[in-house]
């Protein structure tokens, strides 16, 4: 299946998270058609802090606003089917599971749950409390899927991109994409 995905930066920490998704879906580009990113002002601030660069503009894809609401997956009729919250602020999250609409990022959220396709929100906060946690089932009931920023550590990463390429690997099998990643009971 070709596939149209978005993918939102929010201002929560983990721009590396976001850097290694990009850099990964690059490698694996015959696997979609579209690739639409959003970035907040506060998320390119953090990138910057976080990642001492402003990469963030260097893809070859299509940049939104994030007050932009032409965009094309602010509808269901673009038929977009994986939209990526990576990280997701707990802000974002609120709002996407109260069903507030207020930005190019949460309506397209609001589009991806009513039309049924694979919203994955990356939340990195802790510790949660109970509000979180409710925001959280909220929007697992209404279809998303939570993966929280939480590394693994069995493939024995050595760097902090590998530790952290442990949850970008996790996001892109969730998404339903193809690659190459290492395996739990596999050799590394």
């Amino acid at each position: 299946m070709i596939n149209k995905i978005i993918v939102a930066i929010t201002g929560a920490s983990g721009a590396i998270y976001a850097n290694l998704l990009l850099d990964n879906l690059m490698q694996i580009k015959d696997q979609w058609t579209e690739l639409g990113v959003v970035i907040s002002n506060n998320a390119k601030k953090i990138w910057n802090t976080e990642l001492n660069n402003d990469n963030y503009k260097n893809y070859p894809v299509n940049y939104y606003d994030k007050y932009d609401f032409n965009a094309p997956f602010a509808s269901g009729s673009a038929q977009y089917n994986i939209m990526l919250i990576v990280p997701c602020s707990m802000g974002t999250l609120g709002r996407i599971a109260a069903g507030i609409s207020d930005d190019l990022i949460t309506r397209a959220a609001d589009v991806i749950l009513k039309e049924r396709k694979k919203l994955i929100l990356v939340v990195r906060e802790t510790p949660y409390n109970l509000i979180h946690i409710r925001n959280m089932e909220t929007v697992t009931l209404a279809g998303g899927n939570i993966c929280p920023a939480t590394p693994s550590f069995y493939s024995k990463p050595s760097t902090i991109n590998e530790v952290a390429e442990t949850v970008v690997n996790r996001i892109i099998d969730l998404a339903g994409l193809q690659q190459k990643s290492f395996r739990w009971g596999s050799e590394k």
